[in-house]
């Protein structure tokens, strides 16, 4: 596993680092977040087809908060306004704007993938 090739996609590794202490808790932390999203991607999909927004904001709030520990910056920004718009109601900016928070959150799974297979 190469800590550059997640660094050279954008990842900010040293910060996880800060915050998991090592590369072994911060490898694990990532399969566990790897193995979360196969899950949560098709949940938040469907609490956002149901307009279930609270629980669409619970679970955007956990990727954000995963997020933060293993360095994906641009998934924490657009996990963080997906949970506020939850919170607030707002599904006009929910249904503009997922497509953009599932890709980047797609991309990250590809790297991951890619890190953990490599």
């Amino acid at each position: 596993m190469n800590r550059e090739f997640l660094e050279q996609n954008g990842i900010d590794v040293a910060h996880g680092l800060e915050l998991l202490g090592d590369m072994d808790m911060y490898n694990e932390t990532l399969s566990d977040f790897l193995e979360e999203q196969k899950t949560r991607i098709p949940a938040l999909k469907e609490y956002k087809e149901k307009g279930d927004l609270e629980n669409y904001a619970i679970l955007a709030h956990a990727m954000k908060s995963d997020s933060k520990y293993l360095g994906f910056t641009k998934l924490i920004e657009l996990a963080y306004a997906h949970e506020l718009k939850g919170k607030e109601k707002d599904m006009d900016y929910i249904n503009e704007n997922f497509d953009a928070f599932m890709e980047e959150a797609n991309r990250i799974g590809t790297i991951l993938e890619k890190y953990n297979n490599g």
